[in-house]
């Protein structure tokens, strides 16, 4: 049985991972500030910017998902949550390299690419956006995951070590979903309409976990269609007129951002749809 620590462990996806690798009979140990009734496994409370204390709690550890973070540019000072995310990263996996752990998958965000938090609104360069699309974050939480991702290719090319940074888009439970907002483009115009279900979310992490695929490796996590009851290609056609490099036309409603790396890599494909809450 292989033991995984999980930062955040008592967050909104933590508890969900946390969950799921007891059920798959993993061992887990939960890393975070504070300690929650709902999960059914070690938790330790653990402040990451303490470089000593992440050490002594992923030790024993034969691999990591890290998912604490400020998870928006919201509530703190760009400061405080650039810091927070960047040492909190760089200290998960400098820990993990002292200890000889192998595999660590990160939590990043399609934040990275700069549309949502933008002060100055902008459109992609194309369309489906995949990986290779620049990331142009104009704030401090979309830095900070592009810092967290470069962070993780370091520590690939110094130590081997096999490293997913998963750029998770919306993360929806069952019960977030709105049809009241679906039916309202404008709402999720800024994130391309772009989501995932936590449920999908969580076995991205656990695949990754299982991938052998070494490197490091920056994936899309997404559904395959969008948070709208409209075509893609009128969304595109209403909101995003300017853009000119469409390099596919768009069935239904498919996705906007692209997971088809994600899907080949890890072999995992999204299960989950805001439709079947109207079933």
């Amino acid at each position: 049985m292989q033991t995984i620590a999980v930062t955040g462990g008592s967050g909104k996806l933590g508890v969900w991972v946390v969950e799921e690798l007891v059920r798959q009979g993993f061992r887990v140990v939960s890393l975070d500030e504070k300690t929650s009734d709902k999960l059914k496994c070690k938790q330790i409370k653990v402040n990451l910017s303490d470089f000593g204390q992440v050490v002594g709690a992923i030790n024993g550890a034969d691999a990591v998902i890290h998912l604490a973070a400020i998870p928006a540019p919201l509530g703190y000072t760009n400061d405080y949550i650039f810091a927070n995310n960047v040492s909190s990263t760089f200290h998960v996996l400098e820990a993990a390299s002292i200890l000889g752990i192998k595999k660590v998958v990160t939590g990043s965000s399609e934040s990275a690419y700069g549309f949502c938090w933008a002060p100055k609104p902008f459109s992609p360069n194309y369309v489906p956006v995949n990986e290779k699309h620049p990331a142009l974050p104009q704030e401090c939480y979309g830095l900070s995951k592009i810092v967290g991702e470069q962070t993780g290719e370091m520590f690939h090319r110094r130590t081997g070590m096999q490293i997913f940074s998963l750029r998770f888009s919306l993360i929806l439970t069952p019960k977030e979903y709105s049809l009241s907002s679906i039916s309202k483009p404008e709402n999720y115009k800024r994130i391309l309409w772009s989501y995932i279900d936590i449920r999908d979310a969580v076995q991205a992490c656990i695949a990754s976990l299982r991938s052998e695929a070494g490197g490091h490796r920056t994936l899309n996590i997404t559904s395959d269609d969008t948070l709208s009851d409209r075509p893609t290609e009128r969304l595109l056609a209403e909101f995003y007129p300017e853009i000119t490099d469409q390099r596919r036309t768009f069935s239904g409603r498919e996705a906007l951002v692209s997971n088809e790396l994600a899907k080949n890599i890890l072999e995992w494909k999204p299960e989950f749809s805001w439709e079947q809450i109207k079933e």
